[in-house]
């Protein structure tokens, strides 16, 4: 089954948070830790995104990293459409690299 590059998202969980003291080191590798405990991957420094089938499922997302946010620092949560994300052009120096692809995999939960 092929799923709708309108239908299907992804969430970017983009943050910049404190680092300066024990706890807020602490507090920044729970959060990270906890992003790919619920499948995002790093896309660069302090940027991390997650493949969602639906609207309705990226929600779900949304509040599970809504329930381990930091005390401290800025957390932005953006969706975009599939479609939207294969137009992204990504280089490394002067070489342009495709962007990631899609999962093939269905997601159950």
């Amino acid at each position: 089954m092929i799923l709708s590059g309108y239908r299907a998202v992804w969430i970017f969980a983009m943050f910049d948070l404190p680092t300066d003291t024990k706890q807020a080191r602490k507090d920044y590798t729970y959060f990270r830790k906890n992003l790919l405990k619920n499948g995002f991957g790093m896309l660069q420094y302090s940027v991390y995104v997650r493949h969602c089938a639906s609207e309705e499922n990226a929600e779900m997302h949304y509040n599970r990293v809504k329930g381990f946010l930091p005390p401290d620092g800025e957390v932005r949560l953006v969706t975009i459409t599939d479609k939207q994300f294969e137009r992204m052009h990504t280089f490394w120096g002067k070489m342009r690299k495709p962007p990631p692809r899609q999962p093939l995999q269905l997601e159950l939960f």
